[in-house]
């Protein structure tokens, strides 16, 4: 059965108002960013507005739970399944950079919750879900590499991730600033490029390496 028009507007609708809303959060941030602006950027009226979503916060929220599926589905966009664990891993760090890199508003809606120590995140009931989900795929990952030989053995997913994460964020997060410091302009598109591969390397390089005596491995923080 075909959708109903009714539907189909409503849907189009709310698309509009989160559309502008993404675009105002992200110009302005939480503080700043207001429900007068969001109804002009959208072209709906304030009564509509309220009539699909409770306020700002409720605004927020749901373009903080889009950021964050945003950046899952990116990291998923390819199938892992089927990839060796080498394939699949490198796989998942470049997407994880890419998204950095083309939906450049997943930092700017990180560094604005980051100023409210996940305070809206904490009101999503759907965001926790998608990482735990993240957690599961990197573990499988993992335990298919030490299987198999490829991958050292006890890496823990969350510490990985955030590494993983944490290569790209703080290279495009902190660019303007880098690039001054070094003279180097690190948004060029070869610079990006070999920043990709520089953190495939590195994580690649860590999983395949096994651990000598006297390396830190996770017992040592217990």
């Amino acid at each position: 059965m075909a959708e109903k028009p009714a539907i189909r507007d409503a849907i189009r609708t709310q698309e509009k108002i989160l559309a502008a809303a993404q675009a105002e959060f992200a110009r302005r941030g939480y503080d700043g960013a207001r429900v007068d602006a969001i109804v002009a950027r959208a072209k709906v009226s304030k009564n509509l507005l309220y009539h699909y979503f409770r306020g700002k916060e409720d605004l927020y929220i749901r373009i903080l739970e889009r950021t964050y599926e945003t950046l899952r589905r990116r990291q998923s966009d390819v199938p892992v399944n089927g990839l060796d664990p080498l394939s699949a891993m490198i796989r998942l760090c470049e997407n994880t950079f890419r998204v950095f890199v083309e939906e450049p508003d997943v930092i700017v809606m990180l560094n604005t919750e980051n100023l409210y120590r996940a305070r809206h995140i904490a009101k999503s009931t759907i965001i926790r879900s998608m990482y735990d989900r993240l957690s599961e795929n990197l573990r499988d990952i993992l335990r298919q590499g030490e299987e198999q030989g490829v991958f050292r053995k006890g890496v823990d997913p969350v510490e990985l991730y955030i590494s993983i994460s944490g290569l790209g964020y703080f290279y495009l997060s902190n660019r303007h600033t880098l690039s001054m410091l070094f003279n180097r302009k690190l948004s060029a598109p070869e610079n990006i490029e070999h920043r990709q591969a520089h953190l495939v390397d590195m994580v690649i390089s860590y999983l395949t390496r096994q651990p000598e005596p006297g390396d830190w491995t996770p017992e040592l923080a217990r």
